[in-house]
């Protein structure tokens, strides 16, 4: 077993009084993508949030490095080795595009600034680094929270539909970046209604049906 491998177990979730999903179960070992597809409403924002911390399961857990996430002392672990982007891009308007990334990797990846502009760049956002996110459109608020995948981090990366407001060079080029993440050891589980069939070795995990 890999001292990051990821282990869900009977995972399962209700809201409103109503089941979304239940008996969820798989393996991602590091260097693996797995996306979480299924029809609107089946708990893939759900299921990525439970992951993440930020909502409580109905039923199963998570083991992280075999350490539960969800009710054991492996969270803390959990926490400092994962990487979370959610639907929204989560950027304080009147903070600039460099201001924001400082802030949300001073916790527990503090980067300088030449690694900001570097990854701002990446992102093609090259001379909006001093620029209120206010004044950006949705697609390069969108990518100012994407540039944190290219600043050094936690080996874990969990996305929610992260090609929302991009446009076809900045799809490309963020497939290239998890594929290379992937490669390098990294972990990725996203949603995503964008076809990743062209890539190579990506899992599907479909929920709202058997598998």
């Amino acid at each position: 077993m890999s001292k990051q491998q990821i282990d869900v177990s009977d995972l399962a979730c209700e809201r409103d009084e109503r089941e979304l999903f239940s008996a969820v179960s798989f393996c991602l070992q590091p260097g693996e993508v797995l996306q979480v597809a299924g029809p609107n409403g089946a708990g893939k924002t759900s299921l990525l949030r439970i992951l993440a911390g930020l909502m409580p399961a109905t039923a199963g857990d998570v083991h992280y490095a075999g350490a539960s996430v969800l009710r054991g002392r492996g969270r803390e672990q959990w926490r400092r080795n994962l990487l979370y982007i959610g639907h929204a891009p989560a950027v304080k308007a009147v903070l600039s595009a460099e201001e924001n990334l400082s802030w949300l990797c001073a916790l527990n990846h503090p980067v300088n600034r030449e690694a900001i502009w570097q990854a701002l760049a990446q992102v093609g956002l090259r001379g909006f680094e001093d620029v209120p996110c206010r004044q950006l459109s949705a697609g390069q608020q969108r990518r100012v929270a994407l540039a944190r995948l290219y600043l050094p981090g936690p080996p874990v990366w969990i996305l929610d539909e992260p090609f929302t407001a991009l446009d076809q060079a900045g799809v490309l080029a963020l497939e290239q970046h998890v594929m290379a993440f992937a490669a390098a050891g990294g972990t990725v589980l996203l949603t995503t209604h964008h076809s990743l069939a062209h890539l190579p070795g990506v899992r599907r995990l479909v929920l709202g049906r058997a598998a």
